[in-house]
């Protein structure tokens, strides 16, 4: 695989430079991909629908609940085989989890921007003019019709994964199609929930309405998307208007902010309106839960690409909210935004002295969360593949940076939209709204 001159470009730069770079200018609306408010409103519905899982008990909000920083507050999830929201999640004794899902749910904000083109942490899911409809997808999951972005596209792969929301085999029969690999077509695990949802007369008569008499799954993922686009935006922040010169931020946070773009050298990599340069580096993420393969290891590109230069990296993510949306890393291995940023300055450093009570695990779930820790040949490869240099800051220095991590929260996001339905049209139980932490 042909790797791009960004990817390769920010990792240098990163470690050969500590030049300020220029801020990003004010986002406006045109940044984002606009739908009708219908659209948003039937997205928001479907969002918080157990329907769309397997065994009708998990909805996409189980996991991204906007009470929760549009996460969860886990390391890693339990979907099916947990009750639940957040830290009141617990293990269902009657269907004990199989497993942990072997990654972070990532925050929502902002993803209905258009720059927002790469998708998992792992980037198996993005914008490729060589792809079908122009959107890469993982192999035996191709998108049947064109999707409106990268995000639509994505918000159709959760819903087969076994452990997230299908089931497992012999509990209902989308598990049963994606365990047989029948996945698009007629019959496929697609296909039967998009009959499900068109089986329900208010979805039906909702999406008609917007013109699609047909329902298929892919314009549940463009609804959804809608919904994901405009409720979580979140770009009323401190900094957004600094750059709009509306309103100032305090001394700290402008100190934080030349440290974020010059000395401790953030910037490179996260870039842009959004902070993220949507590319994929090494920093020697320790690693937990059940990873990706049967060694409990997590090789992040190098698992889509097959390129050995790619082991290791995983996407840049946005720091828009990044307050509000622990744990970090793509595995939650870190719960507190501080620590994180520690590892950040030494990464080798933080590999060999983690301390495994950083991570924020559900209790009861039979997994070896340290198998890939345990192993110090496996802790070498990941700490040899680190890209970035060291840096040096004092504890002044990092009180600034976290003060301007700060002034990226836009406190509103979430809050000032749509909000929770008090029902959804299948009438299934909706999650209870987890308790102010």
């Amino acid at each position: 695989m042909m790797r791009s001159f960004s990817v390769l470009s920010a990792a240098l730069l990163w470690s050969t430079t500590a030049i300020a770079g220029p801020l990003p200018a004010p986002v406006t609306d045109a940044d984002f991909h606009q739908f009708p408010p219908e659209m948003v409103e039937l997205g928001r519905d479907l969002f918080f629908d157990p329907i769309l899982s397997g065994n009708k008990n998990i909805a996409c909000a189980t996991c991204h609940h906007p009470t929760l920083g549009t996460s969860d507050g886990m390391s890693l999830s339990v979907g099916e085989g947990g009750v639940g929201l957040g830290g009141a999640r617990r293990v269902d004794a009657n269907n004990a989890p199989k497993n942990r899902i072997p990654r972070n749910a990532p925050a929502l904000f902002n993803l209905g921007a258009r720059e927002f083109q790469v998708m998992f942490h792992d980037g198996r899911t993005a914008a490729d003019r060589h792809a079908m409809f122009g959107i890469r997808m993982p192999a035996g999951r191709m998108l049947e019709k064109p999707v409106v972005s990268a995000l639509a596209a994505q918000n159709i792969l959760p819903i087969l994964s076994p452990d997230e929301m299908s089931g497992h085999p012999g509990e209902n029969e989308v598990a049963d199609a994606v365990a047989a690999e029948r996945i698009m077509g007629d019959g496929g695990a697609w296909d039967i929930l998009a009959t499900r949802v068109a089986s329900i007369t208010e979805y039906r008569a909702r999406f008609a309405a917007l013109g699609t008499d047909d329902i298929h799954i892919t314009d549940v993922g463009t609804a959804l998307s809608a919904f994901i686009g405009s409720e979580f935006r979140a770009t009323e922040s401190t900094f957004d208007k600094y750059l709009r010169g509306e309103d100032s931020m305090t001394s700290a946070q402008m100190e934080g902010m030349d440290l974020f773009y010059g000395k401790a050298r953030c910037s490179p990599c996260h870039s842009g309106a959004f902070q993220t340069d949507h590319n994929f580096h090494a920093i020697g993420m320790p690693q937990v839960g059940p990873g990706k393969d049967d060694y409990a290891t997590d090789k992040g590109l190098g698992m889509v690409t097959g390129e050995a230069e790619d082991m290791y990296r995983f996407r840049t993510p946005t720091l828009r909210n990044v307050t509000q949306s622990g744990p970090y890393g793509h595995n939650g291995a870190y719960a507190n935004l501080e620590d994180v940023v520690r590892h950040h300055l030494d990464p080798v450093a933080g590999l060999a002295s983690y301390e495994r009570d950083k991570a924020v695990l559900l209790e009861g779930v039979d997994v070896e969360d340290w198998k890939a820790m345990d192993d110090f040949e496996e802790v070498m490869r990941n700490a040899e593949a680190i890209e970035i240099t060291n840096v040096s800051l004092d504890e002044v220095e990092i009180d600034r940076i976290m003060s301007f991590l700060g002034a990226l929260t836009d406190e509103g996001a979430g809050k000032r939209g749509l909000g929770v339905p008090a029902s959804v049209p299948s009438g299934l139980e909706l999650d209870a709204v987890a308790p102010p932490s």
